[in-house]
């Protein structure tokens, strides 16, 4: 269908914003770059605090709905492209999403490329997890209904962290929510070619963002950096969004069409009319709304089944 109304008024607004394309700018510019303004969602608790981590303290961000603790728990991981953004970035999806699912989000700030190439956001990712399974319980969180959840980037984190968790055997993972992830280290989908521009996220920048996150264009093969290259088998249900204006697409309905056909209990849907970042921009967009409320649907349902197998 064609572009939704309010899309094409987000990217004009974007547009008037007048800044330069991401991949034309150092790591640190793009870092910098002005966001439209939002206003925050009321939480009931949020606190920062640093956990260990394998290339030192990992600051995480904890937010808590109304209502009574224990809470299930949802690791967050940032898109941005493993390059940019933050926890203060993606605070008010984190806020929508504690609100909605009725859950315990925490929020991650792993370490970014190209200062700290892959696998290091991987490792931190996983190491937060870890930490969750045996600590959210003094924050009021349910570390046996535990899930992972990321856009982008992020959803690529979210991915690979289950493949971590199934690998290494803990923690026990109730689902994976996976918001337009990048899942494969390869440019020539039709959606790559389809919505190279004019639709926010470039083919370019998405050449730039891979090139600052991989070591060299080898890794890129490794099933940690592309999921859609691993063995999907044994792993938790998972929701894959993608956006029908996105280079992102395919792979993300590749990877959901593989983990189907790996017996993984799948739910994938495609929102027409939008294109990268709908989700995150939820306060302004209908059809964000919509898969924040499908999201926390598919969220409540994982952890209600995860409680009933502790039963």
């Amino acid at each position: 269908m064609p572009l939704h109304p309010q899309v094409r008024e987000f990217l004009r607004q974007l547009a008037a914003l007048g800044l330069p394309p991401v991949n034309e700018q150092t790591p640190q510019e793009a870092r910098l770059r002005t966001r439209l303004p939002v206003q925050p969602v009321p939480i009931e608790f949020i606190t920062d605090c640093t956990i260990p981590g394998p290339g030192g303290e990992i600051p995480i961000r904890i937010y808590r709905p109304k209502g009574e603790a224990p809470f299930p728990v949802l690791m967050y991981f940032h898109g941005g492209g493993w390059v940019i953004n933050s926890v203060d970035t993606h605070d008010p999806t984190c806020r929508t999403l504690a609100n909605a699912a009725n859950c315990m989000v925490i929020s991650v700030e792993y370490r970014l490329a190209p200062e700290h190439k892959y696998p290091a956001a991987v490792e931190d990712a996983y190491a937060a997890t870890c930490w969750a399974a045996e600590h959210a319980g003094r924050y009021g969180g349910d570390p046996k209904r535990l899930g992972v959840a990321g856009d982008s980037a992020g959803g690529n984190l979210a991915a690979a962290t289950a493949l971590m968790a199934r690998d290494q055997g803990k923690p026990a993972l109730s689902c994976q929510l996976l918001v337009y992830p990048a899942t494969n280290y390869d440019f020539n989908t039709a959606s790559y070619r389809e919505n190279a521009v004019g639709y926010g996220l470039t083919r370019d920048a998405m050449i730039w963002f891979w090139e600052h996150y991989l070591p060299n264009p080898e890794s890129g093969a490794q099933p940690y950096a592309s999921p859609l290259r691993a063995q999907l088998s044994g792993l938790p249900p998972a929701f894959v969004i993608t956006a029908e204006y996105d280079p992102l697409r395919d792979e993300g309905a590749a990877y959901a069409n593989k983990l189907q056909e790996a017996g993984v209990e799948t739910l994938y849907k495609c929102y027409p009319g939008v294109t990268h970042m709908f989700f995150t921009n939820a306060h302004i967009l209908d059809t964000g709304r919509e898969a924040v409320r499908d999201a926390a649907q598919f969220l409540n349902r994982a952890f209600h089944q995860a409680a009933g197998r502790q039963e």
